[in-house]
């Protein structure tokens, strides 16, 4: 039974196919994404694979995520209108054809056609941060939640240039021309979009949810870890993705630890709300149980090597071989666990909040099923934890192919059970909720405007 809360404006909401339409979206990259990882290893993934799997799990399933979290929870969180329902499926119309043409493109290695691609994922992530930016334009004054989100929506719109100038570069060489090295700026991309939009959007929206749902406040020292994390995170960010850029290794290893300062400040604040929680435990506690410790370990290993070397590749998302530790463990679990509440929150307050008090109905996380959320909970965290540790002692071969086909078991295992709380409680089907007004089923959503 988990705690609903009372002090959000739902009316404020755009209607729920929308960031439906977003997370079911994302769900399916992160299928193909764990797919393409398994097929890595077992050597069948034809060209550019190792590119083509990054992208579809960040940008994606994590992204894809974000992009309707942010379009779902700006107007909750903020008491504000959604500036434009029109531009909110448009965003997710053009990402995802950007990054399908971008996979097929690496898997082909048919490299001019990244450049196209790259810019129509572009316009899309453009288009996103306008309307959030255009949402956020009403509101006096900005909270905690909101200042992360328009730092990650800044972040966003700086790394798909990069981004773009990248794919270019891969068939017209223009960086070297300019006196810019791949390298840097490969470093400048990974860094703006793991640290800056992900990470950052990811601490804004623990600031909100890690209290919501643990029926607990920030108090005391909560206060200082934030005012730490919220300045060392983005100048962290700024410079290491500078450093990296220019090849300036002081500047990059200043950011890096800025970076490890703001990580600890979030998981001290993260595990503090944990500990006096209020409310009965959820798949969702659990899962920010793990991706604390995840986070906490993944810093406690990346101080040596950041000090060390900031610039190395091998190094990119922290120590050699951690970034499975940062972004399955920590971030994968969070993004996790965030749906298992925000997929049944937003079916919920459509399906059954007008009927409470009048009859019975359930509770939120009663509409997902909690023999399947703790099936895949065994399986993602055995199969992490084969994989982290494999990655870290360096050990190749059957451990981490293990590891990485539980995780595709425990992947399988989530996604039926969101789409088994969609087919049983939604009252829209799957097509409606993908294909919107293109579905073969063209009865309109009770509870929509015609889509703009």
């Amino acid at each position: 039974m988990g705690a609903i809360p009372g002090d959000i404006e739902t009316d404020q909401q755009p209607p729920m196919t929308v960031p439906l339409r977003h997370f079911v979206v994302g769900l399916a990259f992160l299928v193909a994404g764990i797919g393409l990882g398994i097929g890595l290893h077992l050597n069948a993934v034809p060209g550019l694979g190792r590119l083509a799997h990054v992208h579809l799990l960040l940008a994606g399933w994590i992204c894809i995520t974000i992009m309707g979290a942010m379009t779902q929870f700006v107007p909750v969180w903020s008491g504000a209108t959604l500036y434009s329902r029109r531009l909110a499926n448009l965003q997710l119309g053009l990402v995802v054809a950007g990054l399908s043409g971008f996979v097929g493109a690496f898997l082909l290695v048919e490299t001019t056609w990244l450049i196209p691609f790259a810019v129509l994922m572009l316009v899309g992530f453009w288009v996103f941060a306008y309307n959030i930016v255009r949402t956020l334009g009403t509101v006096e004054e900005y909270d905690v939640t909101e200042r992360h989100f328009l730092g990650a929506l800044g972040f966003f719109l700086a790394l798909t240039v990069l981004g773009v100038l990248l794919a270019v570069d891969f068939t017209i060489p223009t960086l070297s021309r300019v006196g810019v090295g791949r390298s840097g700026v490969v470093g400048a991309h990974a860094t703006l979009a793991v640290f800056g939009a992900v990470l950052t959007t990811v601490y804004g929206a623990l600031y909100q949810l890690g209290t919501m749902f643990t029926q607990t406040e920030l108090h005391g020292i909560d206060h200082r870890l934030r005012s730490v994390e919220e300045i060392a995170h983005p100048i962290g960010v700024i410079a290491l993705a500078l450093g990296r850029l220019a090849a300036h290794d002081p500047v990059a290893r200043i950011g890096g630890l800025l970076i490890l300062s703001a990580a600890t400040a979030i998981c001290l604040v993260l595990a503090r709300k944990l500990y006096e929680m209020r409310v009965e435990r959820t798949p969702m506690h659990t899962r920010y149980v793990v991706a604390v410790g995840a986070l906490a370990l993944w810093v406690a290993v990346s101080v040596p090597a950041w000090i060390s070397d900031p610039l190395t590749r091998d190094q990119l998302l922290g120590a050699a071989n951690a970034g499975h530790l940062l972004l399955l463990g920590a971030i994968g679990f969070v993004v996790v666990g965030t749906l298992y509440h925000i997929i049944p929150f937003v079916i919920w307050v459509n399906r059954y909040s007008d009927l409470l008090g009048l009859e019975d109905v359930p509770m939120i996380d009663d509409l997902y099923d909690d023999r399947l959320a703790a099936i895949d909970g065994v399986l993602l965290g055995g199969g992490s934890a084969l994989i982290v540790g494999s990655n870290l002692l360096g050990v190749a071969g059957t451990p981490a192919l293990l590891g990485g086909l539980l995780v595709c078991a425990g992947v399988a295992v989530f996604v039926f059970n969101m789409v088994f709380v969609l087919l049983r409680h939604s009252p829209h089907s799957i097509d409606r909720i993908v294909l919107g007004s293109f579905s073969p089923r063209r009865v309109r959503d009770p509870d929509e405007a015609p889509e703009e």
